[in-house]
């Protein structure tokens, strides 16, 4: 059966079919190297950050947390594919629940960000210090204690260039991404291997009870370990912010790329976790030398030049993440701006490089604010790190969840339906032989709603149809959907239970994410009041998809270059308010090549950058709420206009209003009869159609 979808002009056709090939694409390594330049950078500063709460635990909290890991990579796979525009927590929300969870996911990734970008200059200095023993000087500076003020300077200095080379117009490399990420896991190996050949499988045997020496495990410590040691795979967001710049099929090179990412990051991530921390007491301890503790593990066995090579890596990867969270934050601020949370200054491009210099600002300044604040302490950032992370793994899990169930539901209608007219189907054909096959027929056209792709697409690759679409009744029917499905009910009750209990025991993180969410949904909030005082109204789900029928509605079709699209809004608000029927607003926007192929991190969304269907969406809706239409639908698609015609096949809408001169151009639609409305905006067309 096919599955239920139109398909506009997606990032996902645009990008193999505009730019040529998919040749500029990730593919799976190069998404590997991504991620891992990312998420691989946390095993540099987490074991010295752990040892400060569950000390010779943290290579057990890790090993545990890993599982958890591995079920987030199979919800965040099918983020990637079901939503190719990019945008992560932010999409998947506003999608699942509405703009206003999209939101406030973009509220907690930006304190994710800000602190990926704090905590990572700080300890790429850090690393450094290694290798030029003066950076770590410790100064005791009267009124605010022993600092190293030296490596906090540099770090300053190092975030101010990053902003600088933003504002430049600097973009990241996935080819960069993968030499600093072959060389970060070849050094780690390297590691692992100086130790094995320095300990015998006894040693290493018992170093396993070692780390519950001296320690009781209480529910209240378990839960505050378990949770503490998600700093530890911090990154894994990554992946869904690389769908508009991902090979397809994007199912299956995600699905590639996170299997890479589990196989590197399990074998390194927990042992470099436990040795460090088992083998290196001393420098664990110090408060100091843990920051840079896996280079100290690399000079044990591996001497000196291992030691330095560790320390020059770690902090080149470790001031690329800082730029990476950098870049990630302004874009998402550029996103909730689009969706008009944040105000549209945040928009604003400079003449000279046409970047967006004040998202560049805030994405570079509020870690600078941030590091001066705490003087530089990594112990306390990552303290802080919890919320943001968590809040936005638990939002992502849990909208993910809803969107999965709507979809078995959808399903299971269908199957209800089928066997309904098939029982029907059976009856008639008992009643009258000779017509037997005519119900059968007219029972799979009832239920198939064909895919429609936009003009001038290949239908026979196969991506639109794939991409991002919701599942078909065969793939729910198939054992491994429902494994899947309770397995991420699971996942998001376990990521659920850490970020509640970090909120517990990291009263700072709670402190400092909750206060950056409060300020953030605030400034939304008053800059959502103002659009609405202006006579739009941001829409709670825009989809550039069908998945079902639409009986006895109303369809208002709005056109970018019709003069009557206030007029259409208004007489199918109408409309749908004196016969109370559901009303759908589709707007078909113009059909236009990017001007550049997406970078990475960008939120690719059509709508989002098309702002006049925004304003008309946005009016249309702020006239609903006030006439109290309780079921409205947005549509956005990017095509010929001849999609309408195929719209209102699939939709079956009882009303189809259009602007008087664009009712003529669609021959394809059948009415019953047409009616003219007169309106003081322009004369507007019904075209009245009653299906059987």
């Amino acid at each position: 059966m096919a599955q239920e979808s139109v398909a506009s002009t997606t990032q996902s056709n645009s990008h193999g079919d505009e730019h040529g090939s998919q040749g500029s694409m990730l593919g799976p390594i190069l998404c590997w190297a991504v991620v891992f330049a990312d998420i691989g950078t946390s095993i540099y500063y987490v074991p010295g950050i752990l040892y400060g709460t569950v000390q010779t635990m943290a290579g057990f909290f890790v090993s545990l947390t890993l599982i958890v890991f591995v079920l987030l990579t199979f919800k965040y796979v099918e983020v990637t594919h079901r939503f190719p525009q990019g945008g992560g927590v932010v999409t998947v929300a506003a999608q699942a629940i509405n703009p206003w969870f999209g939101a406030l996911g973009g509220m907690f990734i930006l304190v994710d960000y800000f602190l990926t970008a704090a905590i990572s200059s700080i300890s790429g200095m850090q690393y450094l210090s290694v290798v030029i023993p003066p950076l770590g000087a410790i100064q005791n500076l009267p009124g605010i204690g022993p600092i190293q003020v030296p490596i906090l300077m540099v770090t300053l200095a190092m975030l101010v260039l990053l902003g600088i080379l933003n504002w430049i117009g600097i973009s990241e490399s996935a080819k960069v991404s993968l030499v600093g990420a072959l060389i970060s896991f070849f050094s780690n190996i390297a590691i692992l291997i100086t130790v094995f050949t320095h300990i015998t499988f006894s040693q290493f045997t018992a170093l396993l009870p070692q780390m519950f020496q001296g320690h009781t495990l209480t529910p209240f410590s378990f839960l505050a370990g378990f949770a503490g040691s998600f700093l530890a795979f911090s990154g894994l967001e990554s992946i869904s912010q690389l769908s508009p710049v991902m090979k397809h099929p994007h199912k299956k090179v995600a699905g590639q790329a996170m299997v890479i990412v589990v196989i590197t990051i399990g074998l390194t991530s927990p042992f470099l976790t436990l040795f460090s921390t088992l083998l290196l007491p001393n420098a664990a301890r110090d408060p100091v030398q843990n920051a840079y503790i896996i280079s100290l593990l690399a000079g044990k066995w591996g001497g000196p030049i291992l030691q330095t090579e560790v320390a020059i890596s770690a902090s080149a990867l470790l001031v690329f993440a800082s730029n990476t969270a950098i870049i990630g934050a302004y874009h998402v601020f550029m996103a909730l701006s689009r969706m008009e949370f944040l105000p549209s200054v945040v928009l604003q491009r400079n003449k000279l490089r046409g970047t967006p210099h004040y998202a560049i600002a805030l994405a570079t300044g509020i870690p600078i604010i941030i590091l001066l604040a705490v003087k530089g302490d990594i112990t306390i950032l990552g303290d802080m790190y919890a919320f943001g992370l968590l809040g936005a793994f638990t939002l992502t899990c849990l909208g993910l969840d809803i969107i999965r169930t709507r979809d078995w539901r959808r399903a299971i209608r269908k199957m209800r339906k089928l066997a309904a007219m098939q029982a029907q189907a059976a009856v008639q054909e008992q009643t009258e032989p000779t017509n037997g096959s005519q119900p059968t027929a007219t029972t799979a056209h009832d239920l198939q709603i064909s895919h429609v792709e936009p003009p001038g697409k290949d239908a026979s690759n196969g991506v639109a149809q794939e991409e991002g679409a919701p599942a078909s009744i065969q793939e729910i029917q198939r054992p491994w959907f429902k494994i899947d499905f309770f397995l991420g009910i699971l996942t998001t009750v376990l990521v659920a239970i850490a970020w509640s209990t970090n909120m517990t025991t990291k009263p700072l993180a709670t402190a400092f994410g909750g206060g950056v969410t409060v300020i953030g949904m605030a400034i939304a909030y008053i800059n959502y009041v103002r659009t609405e005082k202006a006579g739009r109204v941001p829409v709670p789900v825009v989809v550039t998809r069908i998945q079902e029928r639409l009986p006895n509605s109303v369809l208002a079709v709005l056109l970018p270059e019709s003069e009557h699209n206030l007029a259409v809004i208004k007489a199918a608000v109408h409309n749908a308010e004196e016969h109370n029927r559901p009303i759908m607003f589709l707007y078909i926007g113009e059909q236009k090549a990017r001007a550049a192929a997406p970078r990475m991190w960008e939120i690719v969304d059509p709508y989002l950058e098309d702002p006049q269907a925004k304003e008309y969406f946005g009016k249309a809706e702020s006239l609903a709420l006030k006439n109290k239409i309780p079921t409205r639908k947005y549509v956005y698609l990017q095509g010929d206009p001849d999609l309408v015609s195929q719209v209102w096949q699939m939709v079956h809408p009882h009303d189809t209003v259009l602007g008087a001169k664009e009712s003529q151009q669609f021959k394809d639609i059948n009415p019953d009869r047409v009616r003219y409305e007169l309106t003081s905006d322009g004369k507007v067309a019904h075209l009245l159609k009653r299906w059987q």
